[in-house]
């Protein structure tokens, strides 16, 4: 069989290439004419994946290695008999580590002591419910939001979006849905915007159209917040302007542990397999990691401690000062700048892969580790 894969999807032609004739090709760019003699198909979010791509095709798989579905005509592929496979939780354990990681240093930068605060969770799904558990053991308060989940009894204790609104902290972990009852496109607008208080952290790793970007620039004009965006409307010609007045900006890699890049290929790669019935035999190796002891850093600000921890693992400042360059590029050259950023994105392990030192006087900090997966040694 014939199979296109974006050339972005990690170790594509090591696991595909067993089930057929693989060609790799950017996924950003991709046409009617690319893949019209195609069997299967496996993209990312960046390629619209509908009647205009596959009309007149063969196609009778297709794969996002990803989380979201808006970039797929869901629709078309069932009316179609195209048989579709995503792959949801692939990074959620990536994008919570990032949201505690951008949270620790603005709290360490601004000096705000986060005991006490209350976080509002929209979206509480496989990644929303990670950053629920982990907020928990920190000792925020929680204000949970996800209408659907709501609706069908699974979980308890949910609050309105105006209700989380009100928080310290609010972190969006949502798809991007455009229509319906829960409609998720400018979830976030100049009509509720104006209702978040002075100096709340607002932290969007889900998809970018979730918050009206030009309200949002608006709102920042008229009062101090502090802004974590790793997602942007219209990616990859992002607002320039909001960009800088944000505190941490990112080119969408909230997810891009090379762990969660790997999940995503090896969930499309079984469920080909299923398709086409055949026993998977593709393992993913990852890389060894030969320093994967770390001491906990001495502070006496609980934030910096855990900052410096974390960021001595993955470096969000270096995301950060990487896109605050496309400014130095034409706005012609900034799109190919933005995705250049992603393509290449340097290696990065998750937290589960490293263990923690603490002494016995430490041992209150445990669970908290635990709860970000790192294994803890009492020394």
């Amino acid at each position: 069989m014939k199979i296109i894969i974006d050339e972005n999807i990690a170790f594509a032609e090591e696991a595909f290439s067993a089930l057929g004739n693989v060609k790799l090709l950017d996924g950003r760019n991709l046409k009617n004419k690319d893949v019209n003699d195609t069997d299967a198909l496996i993209v990312r979010s960046v390629t619209d994946v509908d009647e205009d791509l596959l009309r007149n095709s063969n196609i009778k798989f297709v794969g996002t290695a990803t989380i979201g579905t808006d970039h797929i005509d869901l629709d078309y592929l069932l009316n179609n008999n195209i048989e579709f496979s995503d792959a949801k939780g692939c990074n959620a354990d990536s994008v919570a580590e990032y949201v505690f990681t951008a949270l620790f240093n603005i709290a360490s930068q601004q000096n705000i002591s986060l005991k006490g605060k209350t976080i509002g969770v929209v979206g509480v799904g496989n990644i929303g419910s990670r950053v629920v558990r982990i907020a928990e053991v920190l000792g925020l308060k929680i204000l949970k939001n996800d209408p659907p989940l709501e609706r069908r009894g699974t979980g308890k204790n949910y609050v309105s979006l105006d209700d989380v609104l009100k928080a310290d902290i609010i972190t969006l972990h949502v798809p991007m849905i455009y229509e319906g009852a829960d409609l998720t496109f400018h979830l976030l607008n100049q009509n509720n915007l104006k209702y978040i208080k002075e100096g709340t952290i607002i932290i969007n790793t889900s998809r970018g159209a979730v918050i009206d970007n030009s309200s949002l620039f608006e709102e920042a004009n008229r009062k101090d917040l502090y802004l974590i965006l790793d997602v942007w409307e219209n990616e990859p010609s992002i607002n320039t302007d909001l960009l800088l007045k944000t505190e941490l900006a990112t080119p969408h890699i909230a997810g891009y542990s090379i762990e969660g890049k790997v999940n995503g290929t090896k969930m499309i790669y079984d469920a080909l397999c299923r398709y086409l019935k055949v026993q998977p035999t593709w393992k993913p190796k990852l890389p060894r990691i030969e320093f994967n002891k770390q001491e906990l850093p001495k502070s006496s600000n609980e934030e910096k401690r855990f900052y410096n921890l974390l960021s001595s693992i993955y470096n969000i400042e270096n995301d950060d000062e990487q896109l605050r360059k496309i400014l130095n590029y034409k706005p012609g050259e900034r799109a190919a700048y933005f995705d250049m950023l992603r393509k290449k994105y340097p290696l990065r392990r998750e937290f589960g892969n490293y263990t923690i030192k603490i002494s016995d006087e430490e041992i209150h900090l445990k669970p908290f580790l635990e709860s970000l997966r790192f294994r803890v040694e009492v020394v």
